[in-house]
């Protein structure tokens, strides 16, 4: 694949059921192929969206010293902000040329068993920024699982296999700003080539072109014209589950051409995680003689914290 393809995913939430079948069909094979789509009619606010993204860019703009008062260096940057340089990707020594901002899962007090994490910090400045980022978290979450469903009925599992799998999950909602850029980056990037570590992750806008997914024949393509849709792609996670039927697809985010060194750049991707205590052991139905189990088992945090060591946010 050379692009991406498009889905609706009102095909899938109030289609008939042809059309339910072929948006599961559809998104099966691109995660098979390429592991990226992008989704229109998709339920996320488009008015919220841009508040946020507002609020987002005057954070950012925060002189350092107010930013550093939500610093989250002792818990691995899990909530909260984390300064320009410090994360890198798996097998690079070079730090990204981003900072970001995380927002955590709502706990939802239904939970007989609610799972411990950090909480979220509150930006005293910006009131906008801690409302519309929990409004776009719990939008990007149910939209999320959604997409799990098809998935799992893609698998043969059963439509909700992952709903309680997710509920209360160790999701992140990342704010990243990649600021201009003044000198020369030398051999930084803006995001180091990667795969996400999550289940699936869903990126709602970006401020400025950059970035591009490597298809099967080694080609970098990049993600352009899905004005309209999120993007949508498969994590290690997942790729983990299905035993590599469904491929977690290297991306990254490049450097704009000099003459735009000095446009900053937005970008707001929601990783759904699983609850910490989920398992990852490979699904029965992805194993067989021709394709015997390739991972060990474990549990979703066990994995979590391997690959946040493996990136340099906790040691």
């Amino acid at each position: 694949m050379r692009v991406i393809p498009k889905l609706d995913l009102s095909h899938f939430t109030n289609g008939t059921s042809e059309q339910k079948s072929a948006f599961i069909n559809s998104l099966g094979q691109a995660y098979e192929e390429i592991g990226f789509v992008a989704i229109r009619n998709h339920g996320i606010s488009e008015t919220n969206l841009e508040t946020l993204y507002a609020a987002v860019e005057a954070f950012f703009g925060l002189p350092k010293e107010i930013k550093l008062k939500y610093d989250d260096t002792e818990g691995g940057g899990q909530r909260g902000y984390t300064g320009f340089g410090k994360e890198h990707a798996k097998d690079r020594n070079t730090g990204d040329l981003k900072e970001f901002w995380h927002f955590g899962q709502y706990i939802n007090r239904q939970d007989p068993n609610p799972p411990e994490f950090r909480k979220n910090r509150v930006v005293e400045e910006l009131p906008d920024f801690n409302v519309y980022g929990e409004l776009i978290f719990k939008e990007l979450e149910r939209t999320g699982v959604q997409m799990l469903r098809a998935i799992a009925l893609y698998l043969d599992l059963e439509e909700t296999y992952f709903d309680s799998r997710v509920f209360n999950g160790n999701s992140i909602l990342r704010a990243i700003h990649y600021p201009p850029i003044t000198a020369n980056p030398l051999d930084a990037i803006r995001a180091g080539e990667h795969e996400d570590i999550n289940l699936i992750t869903l990126l709602v806008g970006a401020s400025a072109d950059g970035l591009e997914v490597l298809n099967r024949q080694g080609e970098w393509i990049g993600i352009t014209e899905v004005d309209g849709h999120i993007v949508v792609n498969v994590g290690d996670m997942l790729q983990r589950l299905t035993n590599d039927r469904l491929i977690s697809t290297t991306h990254r985010v490049v450097n704009p051409p000099e003459d735009k060194w000095s446009e900053p750049r937005f970008s707001i991707p929601f990783f759904l995680h699983p609850r910490p205590e989920a398992r990852l052991d490979c699904l029965p139905s992805c194993i067989s003689d021709e394709k015997p189990v390739k991972y060990d088992d474990c549990s979703a945090n066990e994995f979590l914290m391997q690959r946040l060591r493996e990136i340099g946010l906790i040691p």
